[in-house]
């Protein structure tokens, strides 16, 4: 019998298969929402294909912090994803920041700008999701450390 499986398919420390492929996915996710954060203070609002006037205004509009906030969120939710997968503790306070920092960047735009108003609901859509992964990933860090999966 091997001494090192506290369970079914679970090594000691290491989690259960599933626990590796949510990772890589988030790892997929965090590294696609650097590429749009990056893309779009490069590019401006054409980063996100065809803008519209209102877009350009709105993009130009955005003060720096808000710009620094979306470069903190993406960047410590792939930083984070990267913690799960190697088993470290610091995934929980990167996803933290990361969960913060989404929640600033959305609740600034809904709260100080009229672009649900412009656009519609329909525009909290993905910020929603947005919002529902990082805590997932939160949630994901709390359970991998109760249970011994990272150090």
């Amino acid at each position: 019998m091997n001494k090192d499986r506290i369970g079914i398919g679970i090594r000691a420390g290491r989690g259960p298969w599933w626990y590796r492929i949510v990772t890589g996915v988030l790892l997929l996710w965090g590294a696609l929402g650097v590429w749009a954060c990056v893309s779009q203070l490069t590019q401006g609002a054409a980063a996100m294909g065809a803008a519209s006037d209102y877009d350009r205004a709105l993009f130009d509009g955005l003060p720096w912090w808000y710009r620094l906030d979306y470069a903190i969120a993406t960047g410590t939710m792939l930083l984070g994803a990267i913690a799960l997968m190697l088993r470290s503790r610091h995934a929980v306070p990167l996803l933290t920041v990361s969960l913060v920092a989404v929640m600033i960047q959305f609740g600034w735009m809904f709260a100080m700008t009229d672009i649900i108003a412009v656009k519609g609901p329909f525009v909290l859509y993905f910020p929603l999701l947005i919002l529902a992964i990082g805590a997932l990933a939160l949630q994901l860090a709390h359970l991998a450390r109760r249970r011994g999966w990272i150090v």
